[in-house]
């Protein structure tokens, strides 16, 4: 591949310097490459809070990969799921930034979609890995509960409004199998 930029001519560098009132000694053109990466750049969705919207309806949540990578396969199965993520999550995925220093990944959810994250998480664990369950209840105090959700028409997590009983009592832990 080639590299991202190339020196302009020397005419180049005359029609700048009488744009810029000085003279240039060096500048860059961007080769198609070059001008592909800024735009790519300029247009990645950022991990903010909508614009219009109350951030402290919103919490800052911090996955691991492996979390991560567990919601995003939730969520990819949306058409697939009877319980289907929360709407607004698989955006809220989608423009989730990697903070690489501490290698995690950054969303701002709401409830609701806290609420979908650890019903995702749940599924994750029923299937594979408990560790991403365990480690989001942990850090955030929030577990899906099998026993409840199948009195209710969403999943039951704990420590959320959908769940305000929970949320009154606290976490009651991450539940197993079942």
């Amino acid at each position: 591949m080639k590299t991202s930029t190339r020196r302009p001519h020397s005419e180049d560098r005359a029609e700048l310097s009488a744009l810029e009132g000085r003279p240039v000694r060096w500048a860059a053109r961007l080769t198609p490459y070059g001008h592909d990466t800024l735009a790519y750049g300029q247009s990645r969705p950022r991990a903010e809070p909508p614009p219009g919207e109350a951030a402290s309806d919103r919490q800052l949540v911090e996955l691991i990969p492996s979390q991560m990578a567990a919601l995003r396969v939730f969520v990819g199965l949306a058409s697939r799921l009877r319980v289907p993520p929360a709407d607004g999550l698989a955006e809220q995925v989608r423009a989730a930034s990697c903070d690489h220093g501490i290698k995690r990944w950054r969303l701002y959810l709401t409830q609701e979609q806290m609420g979908s994250v650890v019903y995702g998480l749940w599924l994750h664990r029923m299937t594979g890995s408990a560790a991403e369950a365990n480690r989001f209840g942990r850090e955030y105090g929030v577990v899906h509960s099998p026993v409840r959700a199948s009195d209710e028409e969403s999943p039951a997590v704990d420590g959320l409004p959908s769940a305000a009983r929970a949320d009154a009592r606290g976490s009651a832990g991450v539940s197993g199998r079942g």
